[in-house]
């Protein structure tokens, strides 16, 4: 296959396992994207984000969860955990991206699918259900660091699919080869 266009070269390997290489351009593109202001920048909030957020749920957090009714206590909970998870993943991605710009991960190591994150709009309207219901009743800062997590979630999801979404699309794709 024409690697020149960014697509994923196949080649059999020693062992007759199947090895991608990625195409100059899309290689370039993933270099360029690690070295630039805005991965820099993007860095520095969901790093900064994910160190407020432990901040808040080790200090002030567990006092304002002890303030709350029983139910409240539940989604309390439940939303913190839902907030680690997501700040954990994004901390991952990122990492993974400092990584590759360090030349300690190469580029087929870094679109590695279980580096792939996946848009959390899937998830039922049920699932968000709780938080509206008991919103006024959560602590303010808790609700902040939920709404400015899923928006870095999802613009990392976004950059995501950009980097890498075309070139995972192509894999196994007989008509892309």
């Amino acid at each position: 296959m024409n690697d020149t266009t960014g697509r994923i070269k196949m080649e059999i390997g020693k062992d007759n396992k199947v090895i991608d290489t990625l195409g100059p351009q899309a290689e370039a593109r993933l270099k360029e994207f690690t070295a630039s202001e805005l991965f820099a920048k993007t860095f520095r909030e969901g790093m900064d984000l994910v160190e407020e957020t432990a901040a808040y749920l080790d200090g002030p957090g567990r006092q304002d969860s002890k303030k709350l009714g029983r139910n409240d206590a539940l989604v309390y909970a439940s939303q913190s955990m839902r907030l680690t998870t997501r700040l954990m993943q994004v901390a991952s991605w990122l990492l993974v991206q400092r990584a590759l710009k360090e030349g300690e991960m190469s580029g087929a190591e870094a679109r590695a699918e279980k580096y792939r994150l996946v848009p959390e709009t899937g998830e039922s309207p049920e699932h968000t259900k709780p938080l509206r219901q008991y919103a006024s009743s959560l602590p303010s800062l808790l609700l902040d660091l939920l709404a400015r997590s899923e928006k870095l979630y999802e613009r990392i999801v976004r950059l995501d699919r950009s980097l890498y979404g075309s070139i995972n699309a192509q894999h196994g794709n007989t008509v892309a080869d």
